[in-house]
């Protein structure tokens, strides 16, 4: 039964995008507590082979951070490029979350949506956060150009 439950959570994770450590800069000094940083994380879109997205954004420090209660600022940039051969697994909505982790105990989360624009036969990434009842106008927007030999199918 331990043997089942272990692989269906490893199962669980695998299905998730996972957020890589690039790595971080501290920006303010907090006495009791880590300091306030800016963390740079990339990740790997799960539906297109090639594409690696880079967001950096705002850690709260202090006591409640190292305790994961504080929120985390709005604050982030997106930069996604082509990091090999790109290869479209299946075919892709116009617009879809890719990607998404809390910000806040509660209700903050920091959002990756991918956009297709076929016209130009480009995929169109953007990050925002938002909260349970209004979200922040803050937002980055990337674009990856993919080469006219491999067109995007779309759903």
């Amino acid at each position: 039964m331990k043997h089942l439950l272990s692989l269906a959570c490893c199962a669980v994770l695998a299905a998730g995008v996972q957020a890589e450590p690039i790595g971080e800069v501290d920006t303010a000094f907090k006495l009791i507590g880590p300091d306030h940083k800016i963390v740079v994380e990339a990740y790997d879109d799960p539906k297109v082979n090639g594409v690696t997205c880079y967001v950096s954004r705002a850690k709260t420090g202090g006591l409640s951070g190292a305790f994961g209660l504080a929120e985390d600022k709005s604050e982030a940039s997106i930069a996604c490029r082509q990091v090999g051969p790109v290869r479209v697994t299946q075919p892709l909505p116009r617009r879809e979350e890719v990607y998404s982790e809390r910000l806040s105990i509660l209700f903050k989360r920091l959002r990756v949506v991918r956009m297709v624009d076929p016209a130009r036969n480009t995929l169109v990434y953007l990050t925002y956060s938002d909260l349970l009842i209004e979200g922040s106008p803050k937002n980055s927007v990337t674009a990856v150009a993919i080469d006219r030999a491999t067109p995007i199918p779309l759903k």
